[in-house]
């Protein structure tokens, strides 16, 4: 069986998207295969994003941040955008696959001190894992995407 691919969306593609990935790839590997890409990419995913994801054994530190043009011709079956506002501010995708957006608070915005912030980091991967995940598993492709 072919697996799906879902692109995850957002602004920089540090904390949100790289953590959709991560969470993707590690529950649902044998369904899906995740990937993520940004408009104005971070220079690294942020170190906060990697220790809450260690926190339930998934490894993202060899993740990268990515330009969303290397995605425009690939073969997708799912885009999801994950930026908090509303839909029409987050990147635009003009490439192959079904578009839904799916929004969570950018948790590298966050203010205070690094419990503060790694709070706010675990409910945004609580609420990826939990939204996402439960997504994918019901998702089911429109007519006009499914592979024979």
């Amino acid at each position: 069986m072919n697996k799906l691919r879902v692109l995850f969306l957002c602004t920089g593609n540090s904390a949100r998207s790289q953590m959709a990935e991560g969470l993707v790839n590690h529950f649902l590997g044998d369904a899906w295969e995740a990937v993520s890409a940004g408009v104005k990419p971070a220079k690294e995913v942020h170190l906060l994003a990697i220790k809450v994801m260690a926190e339930l054994g998934v490894d993202i530190s060899q993740q990268y941040p990515k330009k969303i043009d290397e995605f425009r011709n690939a073969n997708l079956d799912l885009v999801i955008a994950v930026c908090d506002q509303a839909a029409r501010q987050c990147p635009a995708w003009l490439g192959k696959g079904e578009v839904v957006h799916i929004g969570f608070p950018d948790p590298a915005a966050a203010d205070g001190g690094e419990e503060g912030k790694l709070q706010i980091f675990r409910q945004v991967r609580d609420g990826i894992r939990q939204q996402i995940l439960k997504y994918l598993r019901d998702w089911e492709a429109p007519s006009s995407l499914v592979k024979l």
